[in-house]
């Protein structure tokens, strides 16, 4: 079914617009989730709660993108529920050390008194925007999707080292970046 005709189901609060939802983006939504959190349990929580998210906020929103809709909120919702894990327990796994990663690159920029997050996101995806696509994916990958060095290696058929190496060129591309458009880190 095409998003337009899901998205008109939700517009017309019919409840199989979640059904379609799920049919064509639950994988997607899955794999999402699964990489912040590890846990299929509370993968599948995020993505229902996704679901529910998403009902109420269609209408009065209308995306243009149905799956990069669902996908945000599935993304947030995990990385929220890390969050109250990782309070509870200490110790984030995959997810802390991927940001850890960027750290020397964002740790600055990110500070609310220095950069707005809007403002952040038109930098990054401006930085991202000039990068070469194979080197975007695995940024992309990565930093956005929290998939391992392995499963990128895997994907792409690259060495898990070069991988290593294309984000670390990457990380250093983009706290040059951040330095040139005046932002300190």
């Amino acid at each position: 079914m095409e998003d337009e005709t899901i998205i008109g189901l939700y517009n017309d609060r019919d409840e199989t617009a979640i059904t379609e939802t799920d049919k064509k983006y639950g994988g997607y939504c899955r794999t999402v989730s699964y990489n912040i959190l590890q846990s299929r349990p509370d993968t599948e929580e995020c993505v229902n709660d996704a679901y529910h998210h998403t009902w109420n906020a269609i209408p009065p929103e209308r995306p243009r993108s149905l799956k990069a809709f669902v996908g945000r909120i599935t993304r947030n919702l995990s990385l929220n529920r890390l969050a109250e894990k990782k309070a509870a327990k200490r110790g984030g796994g995959r997810y802390e050390a991927v940001y850890d990663e960027l750290d020397t690159s964002l740790s600055h920029a990110a500070a609310p008194d220095t950069l707005g997050d809007l403002e952040l996101r038109d930098l990054l995806n401006r930085f991202l925007a000039d990068l070469p696509e194979d080197r975007r994916n695995l940024f992309i990958g990565r930093y956005w999707y929290f998939q391992s060095i392995a499963e990128i290696a895997a994907q792409t058929g690259f060495t898990q080292s070069k991988v290593k190496m294309q984000l670390k060129q990457s990380r250093d591309e983009l706290r040059a970046y951040l330095q040139k458009e005046g932002i300190s880190v």
